[in-house]
């Protein structure tokens, strides 16, 4: 009479080993069959470029886009957003360039939960837009007169600690503030444009990590 309970026990808990979310993922932008081991879908016509780095996306800031079927940072208490890219001068004002977003386990429609990754492109320079939003609680971290080259590439990051949200360029900080997010549910990510094909991001892009903890600057990806 025990044995059933208990089989199904164990084979729940290596059903959840199997499947654990893995503490890092770093997402290369070198083809458009996949980012980051996850099938992609395009929008447009982005394509690979090649860079002294090596290989990237690039984007046209009108209609191409990469929609991948799933939230890296779902269930995370703690994280590090991470990217590598470079914002070109000629683009749209506003750029959501990288999104990630919860959807309603029961209707598979977004929910307002979302974590954003934002430039403004203004004559002088950009400047980074970071947001982030879990039920009632949501943060901005922006400040416009903090601007960086256009046409160059740049690394940026937001970090969440479980108190507090934190944004960097080229691994400066930027901005801070209080913050309690409840973790995420599964959800899908935009690269190149906000879920809802609106702000489209002209400029490349050639890696991203996302990490399930908060990680100082000293540890952000070498770029």
């Amino acid at each position: 009479m025990n044995s059933a309970p208990r089989y199904l026990l164990l084979l729940a808990a290596t059903a959840a080993i199997s499947f654990q979310t893995p503490v890092s993922e770093t997402w290369t932008f070198d083809r458009l069959t996949s980012i980051g081991g996850h099938p992609a879908t395009i929008l447009g016509h982005p394509h690979v470029i090649e860079t002294p780095q090596g290989k990237a996306i690039q984007f046209n800031g009108v209609d191409d886009a990469i929609f991948l079927d799933v939230h890296p940072l779902a269930g995370a208490e703690t994280f590090t957003w991470e990217v590598v890219f470079r914002p070109d001068g000629d683009g749209p004002a506003a750029q959501r360039f990288f999104h990630m977003q919860e959807k309603d386990p029961k209707t598979g429609e977004d929910t307002m939960s979302r974590l954003l990754l934002e430039t403004r492109v203004t004559p002088a320079g950009w400047y980074l837009d970071a947001f982030a939003l879990s039920g009632a609680e949501s943060k901005a971290l922006v400040d416009p007169k903090l601007l960086h080259t256009v046409d160059a590439w740049h690394h940026a990051a937001m970090v969440y600690d479980g108190k507090e949200l934190r944004s960097y360029v080229d691994g400066k900080l930027e901005g801070s503030a209080p913050l309690h997010l409840t973790p995420h549910g599964a959800g899908h990510t935009s690269v190149g444009v906000r879920i809802n094909r609106k702000d489209y991001f002209k400029g490349a892009i050639r890696i991203a990590r996302i990490s399930r903890k908060a990680l100082p600057p000293s540890e952000f990806i070498k770029w």
